[in-house]
């Protein structure tokens, strides 16, 4: 198996634990998965080419859409922010 898949294994293995931690606790976790995860995406990428890498784009979207819709949201109200 490659180093990529078992790379990407072992995220999603970690971001399943950090889901079963309490709230208050996943925050740090959570920021080093999220920002890990492109990463390993594109190495996946790299090494499977375009489909395992939408594969593993599509499972980051699916396991952190709350985080992501809110950073969406907070970028949305930053650049609605009138200039002065």
């Amino acid at each position: 198996m490659s180093t990529s898949i078992l790379l990407a294994a072992a995220w999603v293995f970690a971001a399943t634990a950090v889901a079963f931690l309490p709230l208050r606790l996943q925050m740090v976790p959570g920021l080093a998965l999220m920002i890990a995860a492109p990463l390993v995406i594109a190495y996946l990428g790299f090494q499977h080419g375009a489909v395992a890498a939408i594969a593993g784009t599509a499972g980051f979207i699916s396991m952190f859409r709350q985080p992501l819709r809110h950073f969406l949201g907070r970028l949305r109200r930053r650049a609605q922010e009138p200039v002065e």
